[in-house]
């Protein structure tokens, strides 16, 4: 049945994941902060793009965002074109940016005193997950919300589960960005270090893939690792936003994260040398810079 949905935001997430809506017989409107890559996303898939978050809202039973931030996001949802403003009670906001569990609870409490239903539902598998439909989605919010909203969000997903209440979606994300934190680090170890045994990088990891080692960050990221290519990916400048995110909700609930906080720093030097949209693997290329 096709369903009249908003979708804000076209990075390279949301690009594809409004594509695969509009694929799917919905009738997606967009919004983009700079329309051009709206007019591009229109020309691609059809649909219509709108100037603002509340045109694209008005009479949609769903509004979807993916956008940078947490200030990116109030201002999708409220600012002065905000599409809170324009939405219908009973209506839908699903929220796939990553931001604080704190701006969530918030932009929650508004909705509903608006009398719409908000999901948290940030998204991993990167680039690539998106444009094949196969991102892993998790949600916190009302059940029922939940419910109305996961045959949306399945479209681009290769998973869709609810966690638990307003948040859960959010603080789950901090869960697999602190786990991606350690497992890149680890695996731009093991690569550095075989590299200074004389080992051929291929070969080792050809085998330890096969094993206890192997991840996903290992058999998606080394080849490029080792072919010192880096533009591409999940970028250093988002991931450190992430950790930052991660770091302050341990501080709230006593959560101790000294690989994350490290690793965060090391991103900082990746930064410094000038590899803040590199992909969060560029950790090996800071292992070569100072060994």
């Amino acid at each position: 049945m096709m369903t009249k949905i908003a979708f804000l935001g076209l990075g390279v997430m949301g690009f594809p994941m409004a594509g695969h809506l509009q694929r799917a017989g919905h009738d997606v409107t967009v919004y983009n902060r700079t329309s051009a890559k709206a007019e591009k996303w229109v020309a691609t898939h059809g649909g219509q793009m709108a100037l603002t978050p509340a045109d694209a809202a008005k009479g949609a039973e769903f509004v979807v965002s993916c956008v940078g931030n947490d200030d990116d996001l109030r201002s999708v949802v409220l600012g002065s074109h905000g599409a809170l403003g324009a939405m219908s009670k009973g209506s839908t906001y699903i929220d796939h940016t990553t931001v604080s569990a704190k701006v969530t609870a918030e932009l929650y409490a508004l909705a509903r005193d608006a009398g719409v239903d908000f999901v948290d539902a940030p998204i991993s598998g990167g680039q690539a997950g998106a444009e094949n439909g196969a991102l892993s989605i998790m949600c916190g919010g009302d059940a029922s919300a939940y419910d109305r909203s996961e045959p949306i969000m399945s479209i681009y997903a290769r998973i869709c589960r609810r966690i638990g209440e307003t948040g859960a979606g959010q603080k789950t994300k901090m869960c697999n960005q602190i786990a991606i934190a350690g497992l890149v680090q680890g695996l731009s170890e093991a690569l550095h270090f075989a590299q200074k045994a004389g080992l051929d990088g291929r070969s080792v990891v050809e085998v330890i893939s096969q094993g206890a080692a192997g991840s996903w960050q290992m058999s998606n990221r080394y080849e490029t690792m080792l072919e010192d290519h880096f533009d591409h990916g999940f970028a250093v400048d988002w991931m450190r936003k992430d950790l930052a995110i991660c770091l302050s909700a341990a501080d709230e609930v006593g959560a101790s994260l000294p690989v994350t906080a490290l690793v965060d720093q090391f991103y900082k030097d990746v930064q410094n040398m000038g590899g803040g949209r590199w992909d969060t693997s560029s950790l090996f290329k800071r292992l070569e810079n100072i060994g």
